[in-house]
């Protein structure tokens, strides 16, 4: 029986922080980058005249859908999607669903909207690996006893599961485990 992995969508397969900051940057003339988040909360890092309203920025139209995929994410999902069930799971704003599932079937359709998974409780899937980069899912999901990897980033540094730095990270931690 093949192993299910559960992998996140932002961050680990498709480049949300550099666009996200990048529209913040704009309008508040800052120079926000993912390399200064060593916390999960973003508003901490932006203008005070700013604050939580950094969020409101993933509620615009057409943010996930123009995301680009990360560096080898679609060429390791391909050499995997053989080997392993690969299911999507992903956190989402509720106006990002169908973006969602069209750059799925854009970028991933050897994979599939119908393997796409919303969840704010990644814990709860079933599924034996977690590739994410939130700490609370990761921290929730090896709570299970099972393994999460994290996409590593400073905000995430903090949780004590394996970390990879890039697509072919990963794709060598997997080989290693097999």
């Amino acid at each position: 029986m093949k192993k299910t992995l559960l992998i996140d969508m932002d961050s680990v397969i498709c480049d949300l922080m550099s666009v996200w900051h990048e529209r913040y940057n704009r309008d508040y003339q800052d120079n926000l980058t993912v390399d200064r988040l060593e916390c999960w909360n973003s508003e901490k890092y932006v203008k005070p005249e700013c604050g939580t309203k950094i969020y409101d920025y993933l509620k615009e139209p057409g943010l996930f859908l123009g995301l680009e995929p990360l560096p080898n994410a679609i060429e390791v999902l391909e050499r995997l999607h053989g080997k392993y069930d690969i299911l999507i799971v992903t956190s989402s704003v509720s106006n990002a669903f169908a973006e969602k599932e069209l750059w799925i079937e854009k970028y991933l359709p050897f994979i599939g909207k119908h393997n796409l998974v919303f969840s704010h409780r990644k814990d709860m899937i079933v599924g034996d690996l977690l590739f994410d980069d939130a700490p609370h899912n990761l921290t929730a999901f090896s709570s299970t006893g099972r393994i999460a990897v994290a996409m590593d980033y400073p905000y995430n540094k903090e949780v004590p599961v394996p970390r990879v730095k890039n697509w072919l990270e990963f794709e060598k931690f997997l080989k290693k485990g097999d």
